[in-house]
């Protein structure tokens, strides 16, 4: 799975759920479906897809302000 990030601080693009905190990552199942993503919304200066692994979950955790046990993810389209 691939989540996108914003290149500059490494947080995630997240979706909003009533009563859920923090946010929800979503996700992407491939890597090309993620930069194809980020490609149709003119962000390829500013957001990088990262492949979703024990240490980049642990980087997710640590600029969202959260334990890694709290980030929940989300494939897209939901």
């Amino acid at each position: 799975m691939y989540a996108i990030v914003y290149k500059s601080d490494g947080f995630p693009i997240c979706r909003q759920l009533d009563g859920v905190s923090p946010d929800p990552v979503v996700t992407w199942t491939s890597e090309s479906d993620a930069k194809a993503f980020i490609t149709s919304k003119g962000g390829e200066a500013d957001f990088q897809a990262l492949a979703i692994t024990d240490d980049s979950m642990d980087q997710i955790a640590k600029a969202m302000g959260c334990p890694v046990e709290s980030l929940m993810f989300d494939p897209y389209p939901g």
